[in-house]
C-alpha cells in the first residue's frame, strides 16, 4: 500500500499490516465499487473511521468512503449494483449501500456509505450543518474532526492518503485536529463531544491543546441539536472506557450542557461512605454495572447507573448528630432522570425504563437485614417487572465500600433474595402475578357493569394475592364478596 506522504515505505508495510490483511477481506466490495466509480470518471478512497479501523485491525463491514462524484452520480453508479440504496442522507452529500458480495467462502453483507467531497460549518445559530462540496480528497481530509480520522486509502490501487500525520497520532494513541482545535470545534460544536467519545472507545489520550478549545468553546455545544448530542453520549456510554470520556465532558464544562446532573454530584457525599463524593462512587458504580453486563453493552442498565444517584444533591440534609442524609433521592432523581432524558429526545420507552430504575434503586435496602417474607419478595418481582435483571445488577453495583465484610454481607444479603425469587418462581411465576379472579368474572360475581369499582375490586384481589400467594376459586370469590359488603 503506496504512501503519498512517506519516504520509508518498507517501515509503512510493517507498521500497517494489519491494514494490509483487513483490506483485502473487505476487497471483492471495495474493489468492485471502486473500479464502477472509475469507469465513470471518478475517484473513490476508503476514508475517515474505516482507515483507522484497518490500522488497528477492527475494521468491520461498516465502510465509509469519499468520492469527488456529485450524491446524482453517486446514485447513478450505485443504484444497479447494490442490493439496496438509502438517500436519507443525500441532503449532506452521503448516499448509503447494502451489498452482500462473497468473501472466501463465504457471503458477507456490507454497510457502505459513500459521501461527496465536501466541508460543513455551523454559524453562530445555525442547528444544522452548511453543507458544501470540495473538489479533491485533501480538502475533504482537512475538514475531518480528528487527524486519526483524516486518513484515505484511494482504491483500487490502494494508496495510502496521510496529510495530518494520523498515522503517528494513531501510534502515539493521542486525538488532535487537523486544523487548529478552534476551527474544528467551530465548524462544528459536536466534535467537543466526539473527543470525548473517541477517548472512551479507542483508550485515546486528547491532546492538552483540544482539551484546552473544549474548555475554551464548551458554550458552543448549545447550538448542536439534542439529537445529535443523545447519539453521541450513547456512543460514548456503550464504549468501553466510559469513564474517561464521560470525566473529559466534566473536566472541559462540557457536561455542564449536555449532562450537568452529573458535574453536581461532585460536591456531594454519598450517606453510605461520607468520605467518598457521590460523582466518584457514579462512575464506580457504572464500571461494576458493565463488569456484570451479559451479551453485550446495555443502555438501559448504563444510563441508570449513571444517573441513579442525581437526586441526591436536592435532598442533601445535614442531621443533628452529623451525618448526611439524602432522603428520598431515589424519587427525586426518577423525576429529574425522566426530565433530562426527554430533553435529550429519549423514547419513551427509554425513559420509562431508566427512570423506573432509578426509583427502585434503593428497595433492596428498604427491606433491612432480616428474612424477606414472601410478600416482600412478590412485590420486589412484581414492581420490578421486566426490569429485574437489571435491577439485580445495578443493586450489586452500587455497593461500592472498601469494607469487605460490609461488601460480603451485602452481597450474601442479594445471593439470599435471589435464591428466594428462584424458589417463589418456581411456585407462583412471580414474573406474571395477576388476581385470582380475572375483570370478567368479577363483574359476574358482583353484577356490576364495567366501570371504576372493577378496577378497584382488582387492585383489592392483587394486593391479596401478593401478601397471601395463590387462593383457591372458592376463596377468591369469598375474598371478593366480602370486600364488596365493606363498600356500603
Amino acid at each position: 500500500m503506496p504512501n503519498a506522504n512517506t519516504d520509508n515505505p518498507s517501515a509503512l508495510s510493517q507498521v500497517q499490516h494489519h491494514a494490509v490483511s483487513e483490506l483485502l477481506r473487505v476487497s471483492p466490495a471495495a474493489d468492485d465499487l471502486a473500479r464502477r466509480f472509475q469507469e465513470a470518471g471518478f475517484s473513490l478512497a476508503l476514508v475517515g473511521g474505516s482507515v483507522r479501523d484497518a490500522l488497528l485491525g477492527r475494521l468491520g463491514n461498516d465502510l465509509d468512503f469519499t468520492t469527488d462524484a456529485r450524491p446524482e452520480d453517486v446514485l447513478r453508479i450505485v443504484r444497479p449494483w447494490a442490493d439496496a440504496v438509502w438517500e436519507v442522507g443525500i441532503a449532506f452529500g452521503t448516499v448509503g449501500v447494502q451489498k452482500d458480495a462473497r468473501v472466501g467462502d463465504a457471503v458477507q453483507r456490507f454497510q457502505i456509505e459513500v459521501t461527496t467531497y465536501r466541508s460543513e460549518a455551523y454559524d453562530r445559530t445555525s442547528r444544522k450543518p452548511e453543507v458544501s462540496y470540495g473538489d479533491s480528497i485533501e480538502e475533504d481530509l482537512v475538514r475531518r474532526d480528528f487527524t486519526v480520522n483524516a486518513m484515505a486509502v484511494a482504491l483500487p490501487e490502494k494508496q495510502f492518503i496521510d496529510p495530518h500525520h494520523g498515522r503517528d497520532d494513531l501510534d502515539a494513541r493521542v486525538l488532535r485536529t487537523p486544523g487548529t482545535p478552534q476551527e474544528s470545534f467551530s465548524d462544528d460544536p459536536l466534535r467537543m463531544m466526539r473527543a470525548a467519545r473517541f477517548a472512551a472507545q479507542l483508550d485515546f489520550e486528547v491532546a492538552p491543546d483540544v482539551v484546552a478549545a473544549m474548555k475554551e468553546m464548551a458554550g458552543r455545544i448549545q447550538i448542536v441539536s439534542a439529537e445529535r448530542v443523545r447519539d453521541e453520549l450513547n456512543k460514548l456510554l456503550l464504549s468501553a472506557h466510559p469513564r474517561k470520556g464521560l470525566t473529559l465532558l466534566v473536566e472541559t464544562g462540557l457536561a455542564q450542557y449536555v449532562l450537568p446532573e452529573l458535574p453536581a454530584l461532585r460536591l456531594e457525599r454519598d450517606e453510605h461512605h461520607r468520605h467518598k463524593d457521590v460523582y466518584d462512587h457514579t462512575l464506580i458504580v457504572l464500571e461494576q454495572a458493565i463488569a456484570l453486563e451479559e451479551g453485550g453493552p446495555d443502555l438501559t442498565l448504563r444510563l441508570a447507573a449513571l444517573l441513579h444517584d442525581i437526586g441526591k444533591p436536592r435532598t442533601r440534609r445535614f442531621e443533628e448528630d452529623g451525618r448526611v442524609s439524602f432522603h428520598h433521592h431515589e424519587v427525586v432523581g426518577a423525576k429529574m432522570t425522566k426530565k433530562r432524558m426527554a430533553a435529550l429526545k429519549y423514547s419513551n420507552e427509554l425513559v420509562k425504563d431508566v427512570s423506573r430504575l432509578v426509583e427502585l434503586h434503593l428497595r433492596f435496602h428498604g427491606y433491612g437485614t432480616g428474612e424477606w417474607t414472601d410478600s416482600a419478595v412478590r412485590r420486589y418481582v412484581r414492581d420490578a417487572g421486566p426490569l429485574l435483571e437489571r435491577l439485580h445488577k445495578l443493586t450489586r453495583s452500587d455497593c461500592t465500600t472498601r469494607n469487605k465484610r460490609k461488601a460480603t454481607a451485602l452481597s450474601r444479603a442479594y445471593d439470599g433474595l435471589e435464591e428466594r425469587i428462584a424458589q417463589l418462581q418456581e411456585q407462583e411465576q412471580l414474573d406474571s402475578i395477576r388476581p385470582d379472579l380475572d375483570g370478567n368474572q368479577i363483574m359476574e360475581i358482583l353484577g356490576v357493569r364495567p366501570g371504576p369499582v372493577v378496577g378497584q375490586a382488582y387492585q383489592h384481589l392483587l394486593e391479596l394475592r401478593l401478601e397471601n400467594g395463590p387462593m383457591e376459586r372458592d376463596e377468591a370469590v369469598t375474598a371478593l364478596k366480602e370486600w364488596w359488603s365493606a363498600q356500603d
